[in-house]
């Protein structure tokens, strides 16, 4: 395909080496404890014998391609900025941010990471992803259930929706909008009912679901998702949910970051120079990225 992302291929067993080393799940916060009781037990014995999610995705490595990160060049990045949308639409980049009376949405300048252009979300709501549909900016928020529609010149409130279950990251593809909830299921609503219109469930090719999908991006007919709280992107089929591969970016990592929530999340592709983007939450970088092929 014609982007900064190989198509994927058949892989060939890989020694421990070029395995993705993502970070543990952590802990300490209201969601990270939550998770971590509801992982399946098979996650759950991996993590407690050491292996974590790296050892998951590494008995993977037969069946599904693994990708690593290059950088091709270092942005500024609000350090302040604790991503969870990133977007790039009509060569604008934007950005929301969460935490409770944090929480934003902005503009940001890609080669100085100027903020041009900002709206503080009410203080009792935590931000969480954006898309650009046309000329409107959809932010969801994560517990609240509650999503915001922003004019996308004006940046005023413009609307309101509602829906079940938690809100994570969230694009789009010719369609729908497309959103994650922390869990294996991805749904598709109308962008203009905001009503489930169908759904995949994320898994492998051995059926074991994959949840912790967090920041979404759609690039021709693949979805890539944080997978929250590691340094591992899956590349999902937006048809049925397949894991095509997953990208390795242990070795992205900025100069600095603030907080023990200061992980990758961030994920904007810019259609026009097919340049991919990835950032972290407090970080002080923003990258452009190029992915290859583990050998």
């Amino acid at each position: 395909m014609s982007i900064a992302i190989p198509a994927p291929e058949p892989a060939s067993p890989m020694d421990d080496a070029t395995r993705p080393e993502p970070t543990p799940l952590g802990a300490g916060t209201a969601r990270s404890r939550r998770i971590v009781r509801s992982l399946s037990g098979m996650l759950v014995g991996l993590i407690v014998a050491g292996g974590g999610w790296a050892a998951w995705t590494a008995s993977q490595t037969r069946r599904v391609p693994v990708y690593r990160a290059e950088i091709v060049k270092a942005y500024p990045h609000d350090i302040d900025a604790f991503t969870q949308g990133l977007e790039f639409a009509g060569g604008e980049l934007f950005e929301g941010t969460g935490q409770y009376g944090k929480s934003r949405l902005r503009k940001v300048q890609l080669e100085t990471g100027a903020v041009l252009q900002e709206v503080d979300l009410p203080r009792d709501v935590f931000g969480e992803g954006i898309t650009v549909w046309k000329d409107r900016i959809i932010q969801l928020t994560w517990q609240e259930r509650l999503g915001l529609i922003f004019d996308k010149a004006t940046f005023e409130t413009t609307g309101r929706f509602r829906y079940q279950g938690e809100g994570w990251g969230l694009t789009h593809d010719e369609s729908n909008l497309i959103m994650s909830d922390g869990t294996a299921t991805i749904r598709f609503l109308d962008p203009e009912t905001f009503k489930v219109v169908r759904s995949i469930r994320v898994s492998t090719p051995e059926g074991q679901p994959v949840d912790q999908l967090n920041e979404l991006e759609y690039i021709n007919g693949e979805i890539l998702a944080n997978i929250w709280n590691t340094s591992t992107i899956a590349r999902i089929s937006a048809k049925d949910g397949r894991i095509l591969g997953w990208i390795d970016l242990s070795t992205i990592r900025p100069r600095r970051a603030i907080g023990s929530n200061a992980v990758l999340n961030g994920i904007a592709y810019e259609p026009t120079s097919k340049r991919l983007f990835v950032t972290g939450k407090n970080w002080s970088e923003l990258f452009e990225i190029r992915v290859v092929p583990v050998r």
